[in-house]
């Protein structure tokens, strides 16, 4: 029997080896393919403008340059437009988080009446719509249009966020707890200010990334309500910056070999620049929420 249940321990060993081992392989290869762009990304945006238009340059920079961010900072209004980002992405982040926390604060409560019924006509959001044109009659009749509250009010909550939110807060915060605060005297909105958000950070801390990053890469919004300059957000810059290349090729064709190399690889730096300016927040931001997001990613796996 001893022996019999030493092989098994054995083979479950060699086992357990072999998943980590091709867990590992997978995982180190998918970690590579998307590191590739982004250190091309990087490599191009710091690199020899001359180097970069002979097409020289891929994931190792050659020739150490600064000019494509001289260049981008030479703009005004990119540099206005990332302002205005960071405006639109904290500000809606946080009507994002209050609004979602507080709907499923108040759903996470059995005792709520027709709580059934407010929980189907949210869902019913979901899977059904109005479409672009009435959603853009009701913004233009609200007055939204070329203001800052375009981009904020008209998705303040995300549906799918809300149930997430109302998930963790009916099977993470024991019932005791809410007894507990009624004893002392506390009311709902004590309870949910003094106790449930401390023990909430997690899903809080998720909330803030699936928001922030929502808010920060959003152009299409900013598209079609937005005309006014002042208030374009950065990533609407960065796709008009884009798209308008296509004027700076026909410009690089009518130009001499020499000038032509000049223009690509300058074209190619500010491209590279501005892509990696547009990630940097995000990658500033994610170190500090890690932890809680790991813990976000695993509400409802475990029972009891």
């Amino acid at each position: 029997m001893e022996k019999s249940k030493s092989r098994q321990s054995i083979h479950k060993k060699e086992g357990d080896r072999l998943f980590y081992f091709l867990n590992g392989t997978l995982l180190a290869f998918f970690t590579l393919v998307c590191l590739y762009p982004i250190l091309c990304i990087i490599a191009q945006a710091i690199s020899d403008p001359t180097q970069v238009g002979l097409g020289l340059v891929t994931f190792y920079p050659r020739g150490f340059s600064l000019k494509g961010f001289v260049h981008v900072l030479k703009d005004r209004w990119l540099a206005h437009g990332f302002l205005m980002s960071l405006f639109y992405t904290t500000a809606g982040t946080a009507i994002n988080v209050a609004l979602t926390y507080l709907t499923a604060f108040s759903l996470s409560r059995k005792e709520l009446p027709g709580r059934g019924l407010i929980q189907l006509l949210f869902a019913f959001t979901m899977w059904f719509s109005g479409g672009i044109i009435p959603s853009y009659l009701l913004v233009k009749n609200l007055g939204l249009i070329n203001t800052v509250w375009a981009l904020m009010i008209p998705g303040a909550m995300s549906v799918w966020n809300m149930i997430v939110c109302r998930t963790f807060l009916q099977n993470s915060i024991p019932e005791e707890l809410f007894d507990s605060a009624r004893v002392d005297g506390a009311g709902y909105i004590r309870y949910m200010l003094t106790i449930t958000i401390p023990l909430a950070k997690a899903i809080i801390a998720v909330l803030v990334l699936w928001y922030a990053i929502a808010h920060w890469n959003a152009y299409f919004d900013a598209l079609i309500y937005i005309n006014s300059k002042p208030l374009k957000p950065f990533s609407l810059y960065l796709r008009d910056y884009l798209v308008s290349q296509t004027s700076m090729d026909i410009a690089e064709l009518t130009a001499g070999e020499e000038v032509r190399k000049d223009l690509q690889g300058i074209t190619e730096l500010m491209k590279n620049s501005l892509i990696l300016m547009s990630c940097l927040p995000l990658w500033i931001l994610y170190p500090f929420i890690r932890k809680y997001l790991v813990q976000g990613v695993m509400i409802g796996s475990v029972k009891g």
